[in-house]
């Protein structure tokens, strides 16, 4: 569940408010807990993913409404906090195009290529940008008392330790959907 705590320690770095909007870019082994932790908090819910098969699984997690992009993301009404999950600062650049002003984005997903935005971005909506891990052992206390309630459930691809070099193959192939784990039961 460490993922999750990551998820959550996220959204409580952002301190949203009553009635702020959460989007969550990339609804993955991150996202997908993301969208549920917001959710629980009672936030309105929003998904952003490119990816036309996990647009029914995000409303399924709870998502209040699901986009593809920054500029839908926008239309619909925009974000205050824009939870970043995935591994691709591309498409975070993108969602900010619905980040509202004063939104606060928060970095989680690790990605390696450039995260480009402009300063006229940032300081005309008052963007802030976090990074966010853990936090604190009070937000993982947090994060496993909400999942104990029943109010988030990880997805897992699991496998038996006698398939172990399969799991690995099937993770670093990037066809793991959710979080790959071992059974050692």
């Amino acid at each position: 569940m460490r993922v999750g705590y990551t998820a959550w320690a996220g959204l409580r770095r952002a301190s949203p408010q009553p009635g702020d909007r959460v989007a969550v870019s990339g609804i993955g082994g991150l996202g997908h807990l993301a969208v549920q932790y917001a959710k629980a908090a009672g936030f309105t819910t929003i998904a952003v993913t490119r990816s036309p098969d996990k647009q029914e699984l995000a409303r399924e997690l709870g998502a209040d409404v699901v986009v593809s992009d920054g500029a839908q993301l926008r239309e619909a009404g925009g974000a205050d906090v824009l939870l970043n999950t995935n591994g691709s600062n591309q498409a975070v650049s993108d969602a900010m195009q619905g980040l509202a002003p004063r939104g606060r984005l928060v970095l989680m997903g690790i990605a390696f290529d450039a995260l480009s935005v402009t300063n006229m971005q940032m300081v005309m909506n008052s963007v802030q940008i976090l990074g966010s891990a853990h936090n604190g052992t009070r937000y993982l206390v947090e994060a496993l008392s909400i999942a104990g309630e029943g109010k988030v459930t990880p997805m897992v691809d699991v496998f038996d330790k006698e398939h172990a070099a399969d799991a690995y193959r099937h993770t670093a192939a990037g066809k793991s959907r959710f979080r790959t784990v071992i059974s050692f039961v």
